[in-house]
């Protein structure tokens, strides 16, 4: 098993704000999530903190492209830095979040190594680009998009390197059946497992899964927590019923980080702002410690 290392990345700028004058609150999920062991627990080394730029939007607006997108784009040549510098010495890497854009810098860095899969474990399939929407603003609402290469340069092609994933190197498991851009994704070729399919047998998608990336050097697994159902962890910016609970994300994960094939996993967008008296992070954290050890 390779040794296990923990960097924070407590990103919080591919969100929109919750309301004027506040920002979101994900950028503490690596603190709450610390602060119940998880670090111990897994036996794992201190990777350090990234820290990122300000949340600023100054006087964005609709059509503005993505809103700190100048910001994103040094965040992520910081956390492809870091990623990659472990990743190249043989560790296992578990970045907290953070939001959902953390993960262009895992897929830069691992770009920089040779050819690796993305996994990509969310509620909704993140694959807004302006030519399926009228604009585009949150990178969070558009990672999977941006990480396979559709969006803006300043994000896409940093440092000639885009896309950083291929599409046949991709798989999104968890949305749920009404998402908005799930034809799209599928256009593209990118092999989808909906929530309700994964909830029957969560083994039988990571299996899927594992023999689609079969051929490539390695892959990361992203996880947005909002692939949990609303009424199991309501503490993220977009609840949605038709989610799957703990012990099925357990089974579903368990799989994916225990190949040896796949070398980090990136932990977003949990708002302990939204979890006043800490029972939802504990619960995210058990079920973290579960499938890592």
């Amino acid at each position: 098993m390779a040794v296990r290392v923990v960097v924070d990345g407590p990103s919080n700028l591919g969100l929109r704000a919750p309301k004027a004058g506040v920002v979101p609150g994900c950028y503490k999920l690596a603190g709450a999530v610390r602060d119940r062991g998880f670090v111990g627990r897994i036996g794992a080394e201190d990777g350090g903190c990234v820290t990122p730029p300000r949340y600023d939007m100054h006087d964005w607006k609709p059509g503005d492209g993505v809103f700190n997108a100048a910001a994103i784009a040094s965040y992520t040549v910081q956390l492809a830095d870091r990623v990659a510098g472990f990743v190249g010495q043989g560790k296992f890497v578990v970045l907290l979040g953070g939001e959902c854009s953390n993960l262009l810098g895992p897929a830069l860095g691992l770009k920089r190594l040779g050819r690796y899969g993305v996994v990509y474990l969310d509620g909704h399939s993140d694959f807004r680009t302006v030519d399926n929407s009228p604009y585009v603003g949150a990178a969070g609402g558009e990672a999977l998009a941006l990480v396979t290469g559709r969006g803006q340069t300043d994000l896409t092609d940093l440092e000639g390197l885009g896309p950083y994933t291929r599409d046949t190197d991709a798989v999104l498991l968890g949305i749920r059946a009404d998402d908005e851009y799930v034809g799209d994704v599928e256009k593209a070729g990118i092999p989808v497992w909906p929530a309700a399919k994964i909830a029957d047998d969560p083994r039988a998608a990571a299996q899927g899964t594992l023999e689609h990336l079969a051929e490539l050097d390695g892959f990361w697994v992203h996880v947005d927590v909002d692939i949990l159902d609303a009424a199991i962890l309501p503490a993220v910016d977009s609840p949605d019923p038709g989610g799957i609970d703990h012990d099925q994300l357990r089974a579903l994960l368990r799989p994916l980080l225990t190949s040896p094939r796949c070398v980090g996993v990136d932990i977003g967008i949990f708002d302990p702002d939204l979890d006043p008296d800490g029972t939802y992070a504990g619960e995210l954290t058990d079920t973290l410690v579960a499938v890592l050890t």
